[in-house]
């Protein structure tokens, strides 16, 4: 598995524990991280670890837009209706897509990352998932761009 494709991992199933305890603690957060990181990372260079941690306080930061974001891009399903592993990877899949370096990862990595994560953790019907919320926003900024 790449590097940066188990670190985006590590920091959706970190998500997940902290999400699935309904503990916003967000020193909860960080000590499943360091934890997860040990046990799933353990020979991960020291600026994947960086990414991961940089991945998770990105979310946590900004979980609020974010989560904002899923409910208008699938007005059908509210939050806490959508799983608990789709919810992450969505939050994951955005915070790239929408405050990463574009340089660093360009949003089809972004998106492509998330479906990737969605039907390894959730299955198939969830990538599609996946892949319908993260395409409505990418389409959504490019409209954007073009006004601009």
């Amino acid at each position: 598995m790449a590097s940066r494709h188990l670190s985006r991992s590590i920091v959706m199933q970190s998500l997940y524990e902290w999400d699935f305890q309904h503990n916003r603690d967000p020193n909860m957060l960080e000590k499943v991280l360091e934890r997860n990181l040990e046990e799933f990372g353990p020979g991960l260079e020291e600026s994947n670890q960086q990414f991961v941690r940089s991945l998770a306080q990105g979310v946590l930061e900004h979980i609020s837009q974010l989560d904002t974001i899923i409910e208008k891009a699938a007005p059908d399903w509210p939050l806490d209706q959508i799983t608990v592993v789709d919810r992450n990877v969505l939050r994951l899949g955005l915070f790239e897509l929408l405050y990463s370096n574009k340089d660093e990862v360009p949003p089809k990595v972004a998106i492509n990352e998330a479906i990737e994560l969605a039907k390894n953790f959730s299955g198939e019907p969830s990538g599609r998932f996946v892949n319908g919320v993260l395409g409505t926003v990418f389409r959504e900024l490019q409209e954007q761009n073009k006004e601009s």
